[in-house]
């Protein structure tokens, strides 16, 4: 094998043949010519991708890689490492984007004379974007030298976080001022040729890949599979979160700057991460982002030079440093409109020890326990005055006692605005339903705020709700249940209106709050309300109910025939899938993005697609192709408006021949689908009410063709017990289902279609019991909530 060739493991071969690992594992058991490890370790080896290429192409598994497979394998399997690998890449892209003809001269060139001459053309762009890599009069980094302030008029005499007087200078500083440990220098640094040279075919692919996609979009793949990759390496903040923390720092109705006429300005992030809080605001003048890992920073920076789009379509002025934030501040004399943060929660290690004299302990110095108030603390300080501040927050710190005199402190003088509980699951850990604060810096002069604004939005969020009790599950699966955009609104109408909504948001005066504790979890202020209302609610629920149990007892299947077991001709779904009588497909989508999603909890429970229907750009539901045989074409309105995903990307059907194999697998009338996990025997036929939703991870999709196979016979045969167990294999911890070894009776179509109105009428009835449940424990809990708060007499 050629010294640095690209390796790939059992999970990029997977991806690149369409099938699970265990297949992969099998041709290494049963394929003596299966090629041989190169890497990795006993049980997670590594490949040569040139050599599985070949092996695949030749057992006639694998007609071409696509590109963006291609490339990235290449990033994955880079000498250097993924993360250098995105780096180089990154900068590559910056290129292409900004000097498409001086890439396109270099590309001419020998991979050596490339290399060569790549430094001085990235680094042309680096700077175009990002600054110089090490200003003249900087100081390295450990040392420590007085920088000079921000531009801009200031007090006399002052360089204190507010004094900066607000207009358009303000919020440009060329140098800001750099603490001891700050690395004054752009947080990517220009590669050497010698380091760039291994990456020179990666570079190619990917400016190949940029000119399908875009640049943006093609960074924005790769690091996306590399976070992926990492899931314990790093803390996301999940898009559709940042997005509401974006609009949280917008004023409310009736402010002095109406978030329709005059977007943010400046925007800084303290703890920046992979900048997705920064990437969320609309319309920047300037973004300013501080990371203490130089590789993290090094990606975001890239990642914002490549997406962050600005005020009237210019980019935004952008600066990224590298250093911890809270011992060694880069920003120093900076004071922006707004920061927006998602501070690391629990950190016993923040400097308390090193910082009890820091003239940002405004509010009062934190405790060790509280590095959490000193992240609130530090970004009130870095606002101009009137600027808002958003962070996303452990509930523990609103009622931690070793905080109380702070939170006390941040409410009489009317820097706190807000405090709002999110549901468990809306960010990582998932467990815990956490907390945003919505902060204001105090204009001198101004009266403060009289009252805080609490609201709790668990009583709306998950469908597991409605039954008043808990739903199995955890980590992402709890983010599959949340009725996000009901979140959203809920939240946003708070916030805008500072209005009461029973069990929703109250506005309580500040005098309420300062009490010993000083808690401020707004479920102590607002108790969740009882499930179907008052006694007027009950009544209504039991109606319901009643008149489900009804729709149930006429639904009931008539007594079974017996019968001597019938000996058919059968088959498997994978002999249908070859012979075109069905199409298979699985799911890859994830709730929060542009339209809904059918999840696994949506199946497994009967739910409706979590999130809002996909529509063209005028608002119109979105129409899927028309039949199998057009599979390809893009997914548009009835107007015709061609539908796009994030970042522009359309969407296509999911047998398109040039489909990513990202793009959403998006449902229509008829499908039939399975869930992959649970050794369970759930299966759902799409209907109109589930069309146009995008199929979820761990499910499977099969498409009938209407003339071979009727759709309820497909689902009702799939549903068999026996049928489930010998299609199954068994891991230690759950039951895998292959679709493809499923077992039908070879039937002719009228015949199917008998079997299949009978389960269609099984199906129905399931329902009518799976609603009755639903209504049965609403009721159960609401009387039980009634008889205990007095609202209902035993009577």
């Amino acid at each position: 094998m050629p010294e640095n060739a690209t390796e790939v493991t059992a999970a990029g071969i997977a991806r690149l043949a369409g099938v699970g690992r265990a297949a992969v594992s099998n041709w290494r058991r049963r394929h003596a010519d299966f090629p041989q490890p190169v890497g990795g370790t006993a049980a997670s080896p590594s490949f040569a991708l040139a050599e599985v290429e070949r092996w695949l192409r030749e057992q006639g598994k694998l007609a071409e890689v696509p590109l963006r497979e291609r490339v990235w394998q290449e990033v994955a399997g880079h000498p250097a490492g993924a993360a250098q690998a995105l780096v180089h890449t990154g900068c590559a892209l910056l290129l292409v984007r900004d000097r498409p003809t001086a890439w396109l001269e270099l590309t001419a060139a020998s991979d050596d004379r490339m290399a060569d001459a790549l430094p001085h053309a990235v680094d042309h762009v680096l700077t175009a974007r990002l600054g110089p890599d090490a200003p003249s009069d900087a100081p390295g980094p450990g040392s420590a030298a007085p920088g000079p302030a921000a531009p801009g008029p200031t007090a006399p005499g002052s360089t204190a976080p507010g004094s900066t007087a607000p207009g358009p200078a303000a919020v440009h500083p060329a140098n800001p001022s750099v603490a001891p440990g700050v690395h004054r220098a752009r947080a990517v640094r220009t590669p050497t040729a010698q380091d760039l040279l291994p990456s020179v075919p990666l570079l190619r692919a990917a400016a190949q890949l940029a000119a399908e996609i875009g640049a943006g979009q093609t960074f924005e793949f790769l690091l996306g599979r590399h976070l992926d990759a990492n899931p314990r390496q790093f803390t996301l903040t999940p898009p559709h979160l940042a997005e509401l923390m974006a609009d949280l720092a917008e004023p409310p109705k009736g402010a002095d700057r109406p978030a329709p006429d005059r977007p943010l300005r400046s925007v800084l992030d303290p703890a920046a991460g992979t900048g997705a809080l920064l990437r969320a605001v609309a319309g920047p003048a300037a973004l300013y982002a501080q990371e203490a890992d130089a590789g993290l920073a090094a990606l975001t920076a890239l990642r914002l030079a490549l997406g962050a789009d600005g005020t009237h379509g210019s980019p935004p002025s952008l600066a990224v440093r590298t250093g911890d934030t809270l011992r060694a501040d880069a920003f120093g004399r900076l004071t922006t409109d707004t920061v927006l943060c998602h501070p690391p929660f629990n950190d016993r290690n923040w400097g308390h020890d090193e910082l009890a004299y820091d003239p940002r302990w405004e509010y009062g110095f934190p405790a060790r326990v509280e590095s959490e108030l000193a992240w609130v603390q530090h970004a009130l300080a870095r606002l101009r005055d009137g600027g808002t501040a958003v962070l996303l927050m452990p509930p523990a710190a609103a009622s931690r006692r070793s905080g109380r005199r702070i939170r006390a402190d941040l409410l009489r003088r009317g820097a706190l605005r807000a405090v709002i509980a999110l549901p468990a699951g809306a960010a990582p850990p998932y467990g815990i339903p956490l907390h945003l604060w919505v902060l204001r810096r105090p204009t001198p002069g101004d009266r403060p705020g009289p009252d805080l604004l609490l609201a709790d939005t668990a009583g709306i969020a998950a469908s597991a709700g409605e039954t008043g009790g808990k739903a199995a599950g955890g980590g992402r699966d709890r983010l599959d249940r949340l009725d996000w955009p009901a979140v959203r609104a809920a939240v946003l109408d708070a916030w805008r209106d500072r209005s009461d909504l029973p069990g929703v948001s109250r506005v309580v005066p500040v005098v309420e709050l300062l009490d010993d504790d000083v808690d401020l979890a707004p479920a102590r202020y607002l108790p969740r309300p009882t499930p179907g209302g008052d006694a007027r609610g009950l009544g209504e629920v039991r109606e319901r109910l009643a008149e489900t149990l009804r729709l149930t007892a006429r639904l009931t299947p008539p007594p079974a025939t017996p019968a001597v077991p019938a000996h058919r001709p059968r088959t498997t779904v994978g002999e249908l899938a070859r012979a075109g009588a069905l199409s298979l497909h699985t799911g890859n989508a994830a709730p929060g993005g542009p339209g809904p999603v059918l999840t696994e909890h949506d199946v497994l429970t009967g739910a409706d697609p979590t999130g809002t229907p996909l529509t063209d750009p005028s608002g119109t539901p979105l129409t899927g192709p028309a039949a199998p045989g057009s599979a390809g074409t893009s997914l548009t309105g009835p107007s015709g408006t061609p539908l796009t995903g994030p970042a522009g990307t359309p969407f296509t059907a999911p047998d398109a021949p040039g489909a990513a194999p990202d793009d959403p697998v998006v449902l229509e009338p008829g499908d039939v689908v399975v869930p992959v996990l649970g050794g369970g025997t759930v299966v759902r036929v799409v209907g109109e009410r589930e069309a146009g939703a995008a199929l979820g991870r761990n499910l499977q999709l099969l498409r009938p063709d209407p003339a071979a196979l009727d759709p309820w016979f497909l689902a009702g045969f799939l549903r068999g017990t026996a049928n489930n167990r010998q299609a199954s294999s068994y891991a230690s911890t759950a039951a895998r289902l292959d679709a493809r070894r499923l077992h039908l009776p070879r039937m002719p179509l009228a015949e199917q279609r008998r079997y299949g109105e009978r389960f269609r009428e099984l199906a129905a009835f399931e329902e009518a019991l799976r609603t009755a449940g639903r209504l049965g424990g609403v009721l159960v809990q609401g009387m039980y909530d009634g008889l205990t708060d007095g609202t209902v007499t035993p009577a």
